[in-house]
């Protein structure tokens, strides 16, 4: 899970993931294309509004991603297309690219729909993005446990 400073959108996503599936079979992470808040805890109103749906984010820390992401995972889900732009740059062939998918295409297939950043919006922004991307991971939930 890939958003600008993996502090709000991208560690709500790996959280919300998290507790739909079991850590014994996947790995889950989160990461930022930036580097402003590498080791930092999630906002404090991701951290809120997960809580409020029973998901404990405070273990997360902040991290950039990195070219060694895709070997290590199969998957990377971005919040937008600029994190789409960002990731695709670090891709060192098709395959890697391959990896790379916003979020959102799994509900609205190739509409391109970005992940609003809830970093200057109101709580109820937040909760927005946590309501979008639980429905999204029910529907990549469904697709990784059919394999």
């Amino acid at each position: 899970m890939v958003c600008l400073g993996n502090i709000c959108r991208s560690p709500l996503a790996e959280g919300i993931l998290r507790s739909k599936l079991s850590e014994d079979i996947f790995t889950i992470d989160s990461a930022g294309t930036g580097d402003y808040h590498i080791g930092d805890l999630p906002d404090k109103r991701s951290i809120e509004v997960a809580s409020k749906y029973g998901i404990d984010i405070t273990n997360q820390r902040g991290r950039q991603f990195s070219v060694t992401d895709f070997d290590l995972f199969d998957y990377i889900y971005v919040m937008d297309n600029s994190n789409f732009k960002n990731v695709v740059k670090l891709a060192r062939n098709e395959t890697d690219i391959a990896k790379v998918k916003l979020i959102l295409n799994e509900i609205y297939p190739n509409q391109n729909y970005d992940v609003p950043d809830p970093y200057h919006d109101s709580q109820q922004g937040f909760e927005n993005v946590f309501k979008m991307l639980d429905e999204a991971t029910d529907v990549i939930k469904e697709k990784i446990t059919k394999h």
